[in-house]
């Protein structure tokens, strides 16, 4: 894509897009689930330390995901929402085929996938990581 402002504005939209799903589902577990039903959950599955991971990753999701919105310490952020995904396609996602009405992997997949392009493109110039000092390296 080279340098330009549609790299900065394609990278604003990708992490602006995937963080409101991360927001969402970050929330959802929060919210809807509470964490005791997500420990539950991650019981059932066999989920590693389910008491400790369903607080991880339910904020890492709804932080992780107000991070990449506003494009701050994307890198670290990007990278540690595609663990996440990785996790949740192994565990829960993989057996079931590629469909998400079948519980299949898609969703994780492409929210997976763009976690990892996001890490290892940067956020951008549209970010908080390009506006502060020591973090601009990571746009």
């Amino acid at each position: 894509m080279g340098t330009g402002w549609h790299r900065d504005i394609a990278l604003l939209i990708a992490r602006v897009g995937i963080g409101i799903i991360f927001v969402a589902h970050g929330w959802q577990k929060l919210n809807d689930q509470g964490i005791e039903g997500v420990q539950a959950f991650f019981t059932s599955i066999n989920a590693p330390l389910p008491e400790i991971s369903a607080y991880v990753v339910t904020y890492l999701e709804l932080v992780g995901g107000a991070l990449l919105i506003i494009g701050a310490l994307t890198p670290l952020v990007g990278f540690l929402l595609f663990c996440d995904m990785v996790g949740a396609f192994v565990l829960v996602h993989a057996e079931h085929g590629v469909f998400v009405n079948d519980g299949g992997y898609e969703l994780v997949l492409a929210l997976g996938v763009g976690s990892l392009l996001i890490a290892a493109c940067g956020a951008g110039r549209l970010s908080v990581d390009r506006m502060i000092p020591g973090l601009n390296r990571f746009s």
